[in-house]
């Protein structure tokens, strides 16, 4: 059969940060070879699916993913070849039944993923679809709003800032076209402001500024500047995200107590944090905030969220990891109201989208993102437009493995044409 798989194969490449990653390829009986590269993080959630590395301190500092290539080349391939390539949700169970592990700990998650990734690719291919319509069907049309990172702090970055991202979301916009143009003008502004104070305009993993700053909240009062200074009115036309990722503060052998190390703000209960944070949201134009409190700090995340769940999207990330385990367990609590979505967390397609579609039946949002180590692979834009989810976390307006994702969205805008649709809720 013409859309049956014929050959599986994957290579080491390197990803943004020049670490080693995977491209998978996929290759049809009908000629259609497909690619896919897979993404990695930097602030990981104890409990994701594990990224198989090689530990050989020789190669790449013991990073190399060759153990990946080779489970790939040598144990995935020969059972899917003969497979239907429309089979997603087959194939992709099939690995999992291969790996056997709750983790994906035997062949790696990067391996799983890259070939899940690739299938869905050479499917798409083989049926002249974009992939955006083939994963999510002819009335895939919504455009997600951009929530970008323009300043860095914490893990993702080396200055005294806190907070892993302070993210500008235009949520104004009449169309994704114009909300990019507002987010880009925004950034630009952002560093003209840095500059003239002096500070530094160098950017982070995922191409935001990471400058030292005498506060946490001095972030928010210079990307607010920045916004009016674009022309733009905080909170109407571009409105702001955080993305705390406190559990890369938190205090030696606590799961609820935070050492703002960076800032030097000290150490913090969850309490004390959830009310500086009621703070911050009645001052501020703040409408999401992601891992307020540690992958571990169920009740806080519950607390929080009864205090500010009402007013912006709380989203858990290190919290949820795209399992549906977590996820059930998360709203079975009322620990938040929505889910990051990251597909290297989980591992493949079709356990992606069914944490989506949890996320979706329990009325909660789903906020697909990106990973701190990025490829060119544009899967993630298509992603999201398939799932529908109305918002994508993709990085700044800089960085080519961060513009490749919103360029491949202008595409889709274009392709849509008059139906497509952008709105925040």
């Amino acid at each position: 059969m013409q859309h049956n798989i014929k050959n599986i194969n994957a290579m080491e490449i390197l990803d943004s940060r020049g670490n080693p990653t995977l491209r998978v390829f996929v290759e049809l009986n009908s000629g259609t070879v497909s690619s896919a590269s897979v993404p990695s993080g930097a602030s990981t959630g104890e409990h994701e699916a594990i990224e198989l590395r090689d530990g050989d301190k020789k190669r790449y500092h013991g990073n190399g993913v060759l153990k990946a290539v080779q489970n790939v080349n040598e144990i995935i391939a020969p059972d899917l070849v003969g497979m239907k390539v429309f089979d997603q949700s087959i194939i992709d169970y099939k690995m999992i039944e291969l790996d056997g592990t709750a983790n994906k700990a035997n062949l790696g998650a990067n391996a799983i993923l890259g070939v899940s990734m690739a299938v869905a690719k050479a499917a798409s291919m083989h049926s002249k679809t974009s992939l955006y319509k083939y994963l999510g069907g002819s009335n895939a049309r919504r455009i997600p709003v951009p929530c970008m990172n323009i300043l860095n702090g914490g893990a993702h970055s080396d200055n005294s800032v806190d907070f892993q991202e302070f993210m500008v979301v235009p949520h104004g916009a009449p169309t994704f076209k114009e909300g990019l143009r507002y987010a880009a003008e925004t950034f630009h502004e952002l560093k003209a402001i840095l500059k003239a104070k002096n500070k530094a305009t160098s950017v982070g993993d995922e191409g935001g500024f990471a400058p030292d700053l005498d506060s946490n909240e001095e972030a928010i009062e210079l990307i607010l500047k920045a916004i009016e200074n674009a022309g733009y009115k905080p909170g109407i036309d571009i409105s702001l995200a955080i993305d705390s990722a406190a559990s890369s503060f938190l205090a030696k052998g606590s799961n609820n107590s935070y050492d703002l190390k960076w800032s030097k703000g000290g150490l913090k209960s969850s309490d004390e944090i959830i009310e500086m944070a009621k703070a911050w949201v009645k001052k501020y134009p703040i409408i999401l905030w992601e891992d307020p409190l540690g992958e571990n700090d169920w009740d806080g995340f519950a607390k929080f969220t009864k205090e500010l769940g009402g007013k912006i999207e709380v989203v858990g990330d290190d919290l949820f990891v795209t399992n549906t385990k977590y996820i059930k367990k998360g709203i079975e609590n009322n620990s938040a109201n929505a889910s990051l979505i990251k597909l290297n967390q989980i591992g493949t397609v079709t356990e992606t989208i069914e944490a989506i579609k949890m996320c979706q039946e329990a009325n909660w949002r789903a906020f697909v993102s990106h990973r701190s180590g990025e490829t060119g692979d544009t899967f993630l834009a298509d992603f999201a437009v398939a799932m529908g989810t109305g918002h994508l976390k993709a990085g700044s307006s800089s960085r080519g493995e961060r513009i490749e994702k919103y360029n491949r969205l202008l595409e889709i805008e274009r392709e849509l044409g008059e139906t497509a649709q952008y709105y925040w809720q």
